[in-house]
């Protein structure tokens, strides 16, 4: 096809998007300072998500902010980093991580929505292998079960704590809780190639694990503010569909809330602006008749490999306020990215998925969008960073754009609910209204199975005597 994509570069680190939802609660990660050569790594230090009144105090280096891809201290080189991602965005994009003493390595799939550290500890029909904690004199169990869901696949497993190396663009070893797991449902899925996942919610870790490479991104780096500091939460302005703004209000493209997402392999629209944009989409391209299923993933679209079907399909475009709020910029991505090819049937056919789908909870900016960019997760800052990506072409073209600025005149000067609700308090209030209408719907299941005979109404034809008074009727 000659394609030639690959995951979007990251502050933090690359990382791929495997589709998962997030979990409801997130592990506390703790890491130590980078042991010296055939040292003893040191006691784990707690990192704490960053706050507006307070900064990082745990020492990671002689650095406060932002890492640099060029680190006079040796300790880091990213672009062996970059070298050593693997994988596409469809499964995952994963590193080889080195975990115990004897080293044993596995892939980790690296996450920026999540913020927990969990590997295959157990066998299992598509783990490939598996973390054996019996066989590294530097694992200490800390007897804790621990069960994350997701709206997407689960597992369960024990927390404990050793000794993590990447071979691969970071010297030294680090110490860190870990958890193995045991127990999973829908998480490792059939062809992935990653044994375990790597969340990167933390700052601090960060600044370990990450840079800004010249090499890797061309033009000017544009900015959005991070609104919250629980996922990588930004305000988008608008959509446009062929150049054709979708004239919603600006508020439903952050109901409940807009991330930008590495976890999550498409682009998710909240259901109204995902029915806009299939709307749109079907009035300008092309395509006289296309299926349903099509669009709600549920069926593929199969071409014949000589055509290219991209030239049917408009250009999407997500407008992002600047971090002067009266000024916007636009990322755009071409059909390429979009209309993603996924299976060939026999040496004629090649057929195609749509690489957006609804939400019920959140515009994620996925995969589907960041394989076209350079995306920086700048935490010191309270920004995500944006720029093209010199790998995103198709056939020698780009299939990704940015420009601006534009004014933002014609939106509204806050398009996020001034009201945040996190998930964790929703869940508290859906526990507690369940738990009100369990207890109203077990009184009236009791009012109903009370005797009729505790119902009896007395009249003045009523005989009342002793016997009829204290035992019977229990009135005096």
């Amino acid at each position: 096809m000659g394609t030639s994509l690959v995951a979007p570069s990251l502050l933090l680190l690359l990382a791929g998007a495997a589709g998962f939802c997030r979990a409801l609660f997130s592990l506390p990660l703790r890491v130590s300072l980078p042991a010296a050569p055939g040292g003893s790594p040191s006691a784990p230090v707690l990192l704490r998500p960053a706050s507006s009144s307070r900064r990082q105090q745990e020492p990671l280096g002689d650095t406060d902010g932002l890492a640099l891809a060029s680190d006079p201290g040796g300790t880091l080189n990213f672009l062996a980093m970059v070298d050593n991602l693997q994988g596409d965005s469809g499964r995952g994009y994963y590193l080889e991580m080195l975990i115990g003493t004897p080293p044993q390595p596995l892939n980790i799939l690296v996450d920026t929505g999540s913020s927990n550290f969990a590997v295959a500890g157990a066998p299992a029909p598509d783990v490939t292998s598996y973390f054996n904690p019996e066989l590294s004199s530097t694992y200490k169990s800390q007897g804790i079960d621990v069960t994350v869901k997701y709206t997407q696949g689960s597992w369960t497993g024990v927390l404990g704590t050793d000794v993590i190396t990447i071979p691969k663009g970071i010297n030294g070893s680090y110490t860190v809780n870990i958890a193995t797991i045991l127990e999973s449902e829908n998480f490792f899925l059939p062809g992935v190639k990653w044994h375990g996942i790597l969340g990167l919610a933390y700052d601090a870790l960060a600044k370990v694990l990450g840079g800004i490479e010249p090499s890797l991104y061309k033009g000017d780096i544009w900015y959005t503010p991070i609104k919250e500091e629980w996922y990588y939460q930004v305000e988008i302005l608008k959509l446009e569909v062929g150049g054709q703004n979708l004239e919603l209000d600006c508020r439903e493209y952050n109901a409940d809330k807009a991330i930008v997402d590495s976890g999550t392999t498409l682009l998710r629209l909240p259901q109204k602006v995902f029915s806009a944009v299939v709307q749109a989409i079907v009035r300008t391209s092309l395509i006289q008749e296309f299926s349903s299923g099509f669009w709600t993933g549920s069926q593929l679209a199969c071409w014949d490999k000589t055509e290219r079907p991209w030239s049917f399909f408009p250009k999407l475009s997500i407008y992002l306020r600047d971090e002067n709020s009266s000024r916007s910029f636009r990322i755009s991505i071409l059909p390429q990215l979009y209309i993603q090819p996924i299976l060939g049937i026999g040496e004629n056919l090649q057929c195609y998925r749509f690489g957006i789908s609804s939400s019920t909870n959140a515009l994620v900016i996925g995969a589907t969008v960041m394989e076209g960019f350079y995306v920086i997760f700048d935490r010191a800052q309270r920004r995500v960073g944006f720029a093209v990506s010199p790998c995103a072409e198709v056939g020698g073209s780009p299939v990704s754009e940015i420009e601006g600025p534009f004014t933002t005149a014609d939106v509204a000067s806050n398009c996020v609910s001034s009201v945040s609700f996190h998930e964790p308090v929703l869940w508290i209030a859906s526990y507690a209204l369940m738990s009100l209408c369990g207890i109203i719907l077990l009184v009236l299941i009791i009012l109903l199975l009370i005797p009729p005979r505790c119902q009896h109404r007395y009249t003045d034809n009523d005989v009342v005597n002793d016997e009829s008074s204290l035992v019977r009727h229990r009135w005096k």
